[in-house]
C-alpha cells in the first residue's frame, strides 16, 4: 500500500518559523510524482504534500489500461504505488499532509499545511481536478462498477454494452462519440432541449447510428447491487418518471479544478484552471503548475506525468539560474 510518510509528519504542530525546502510539490497524482521523481534526481530533495487524495484521482480508477509499459493494464492504487516508489527511491519524501492557504507573494514562497509551514525556493502545483458529480442516489456506490467520468479510461469496458451519457457540451458528446467504438448503445440524457456542443460536434453525435437522445431530462438515481443495472429519469417540463436500462452511466458535466486556495495569487482562465506557458510556468517566478489543474482538455495519468516530468525539469533550471 501507498506509504503515508513518518508518523512524525501525522503529529507535527505548526512550525511559525516554517520548514526551508528546495522544491515543494503540492499533490501526489501522476503529475506530481512525476515532478517529484525528475526533481529528486537533479538532487533537490522535493517535498511531496499528498493532498486529501494520495495518488490523486487515478488512485481512485480500478484499472488502467492506456499507461505505457502495461500491456495488461494495472491498478490505479498500484500505478500510484509505483509512481511513489520510484520517486522516494531518488530522494523524494512524501509528507501525508493539506496545504490550507500560500503566499507567493513572498521570497522564499510560502504554503502552509494543516501541520506546519513550508518555505519553498520553488513550488510545483499538481492539485487536480474533480469532475462533477450528480450527488444522486447510487452514483457514489457504484463508481468503478458501471459509473464513470473518463470514456478514455473506461470505455472499453463496455464493448457490446448499453450505455447512457450524461450532458449536453463538448464533452460529453466528445466522449459519447469515443464510446461508440465499443458500446452497443448510446443514450445521451441532457436536461434542456438543445446542445451546448459546437455544431460540428452536435452533427457528428445526432447522425450516428449508435447515438440516441432524451431531452429535457435529468437522472435522479443510478440503481445497481454489484453494478449499475439502470437508471431512474425524470422530465424537467412534464415530471414525467421512467427507467432506462444500461450498463454503464458516464457524466460528463464538467471538472471542477482544485485550485481555490490559489485565489489572488495565480492567473486563472475563465473556467479557474491555473495558466500556464509551454515551460509549465505560472505568472509568478518560481512556481509552476501541471497536471489537471492545468489542463481542462486531455485529463490522462500519461500527459499529467508527462507536464509534471516538464515542470520538475523547469523547476531545476529556474533553481539553478538563482543560485547563477
Amino acid at each position: 500500500m501507498f506509504n503515508l510518510g513518518s508518523a512524525d509528519s501525522l503529529t507535527k504542530t505548526k512550525d511559525e518559523k516554517g520548514k526551508h525546502v528546495k522544491l515543494l510539490v503540492l499533490g501526489s497524482g501522476p503529475a506530481g510524482y512525476a515532478a517529484a521523481l525528475y526533481a529528486a534526481r537533479a538532487e533537490l530533495e522535493p517535498v511531496v504534500l499528498t493532498g486529501m487524495q494520495l495518488g490523486g484521482q487515478a488512485a481512485l480508477t480500478f484499472t488502467i489500461e492506456n499507461y505505457p509499459g502495461f500491456p495488461k493494464g494495472v491498478g490505479g492504487p498500484e500505478l500510484g504505488e509505483l509512481f511513489q516508489k520510484q520517486a522516494e527511491n531518488f530522494g523524494a519524501t512524501t509528507e501525508f499532509d493539506v496545504a490550507s492557504s500560500v503566499d507567493f507573494s513572498k521570497k522564499p514562497l510560502e504554503v502552509t499545511t494543516d501541520n506546519r509551514k513550508y518555505l519553498a525556493d520553488s513550488v510545483i502545483i499538481t492539485t487536480g481536478a474533480n469532475p462533477n458529480p450528480l450527488d444522486i442516489p447510487g452514483e457514489k456506490e457504484l463508481v468503478g462498477r458501471g459509473v464513470s467520468y473518463c470514456a478514455t479510461c473506461d470505455g472499453w469496458f463496455f464493448k457490446d454494452k448499453k450505455v447512457v451519457v450524461v450532458g449536453g457540451g463538448d464533452s460529453a458528446l466528445e466522449e459519447a462519440l469515443f464510446i461508440t467504438r465499443y458500446a452497443s448503445e448510446i443514450t445521451i440524457i441532457h436536461r434542456r432541449d438543445e446542445l451546448r456542443a459546437g455544431a460540428i460536434l452536435q452533427n457528428r453525435a445526432l447522425e450516428h447510428e449508435k447515438i440516441k437522445f432524451i431531452w429535457d431530462t435529468v437522472l435522479t438515481e443510478v440503481v445497481g447491487e454489484e453494478k449499475v443495472e439502470s437508471v431512474k429519469l425524470k422530465n424537467v417540463k412534464s415530471n414525467e418518471v421512467s427507467t432506462l436500462e444500461a450498463d454503464g452511466v458516464f457524466i460528463f458535466i464538467g471538472h471542477t479544478p482544485n485550485t481555490s486556495i490559489f485565489e489572488d495569487q495565480l492567473e486563472k482562465d475563465e473556467l479557474g484552471y491555473l495558466i500556464v506557458n509551454h515551460m509549465m510556468e505560472t505568472n509568478v517566478p518560481g512556481v509552476f503548475a501541471a497536471g489537471e489543474v492545468a489542463d481542462p482538455h486531455f485529463r490522462q495519468v500519461v500527459t499529467s506525468a508527462g507536464m509534471g516530468s516538464a515542470a520538475a525539469i523547469q523547476a531545476t533550471r529556474y533553481l539553478e539560474a538563482q543560485e547563477a
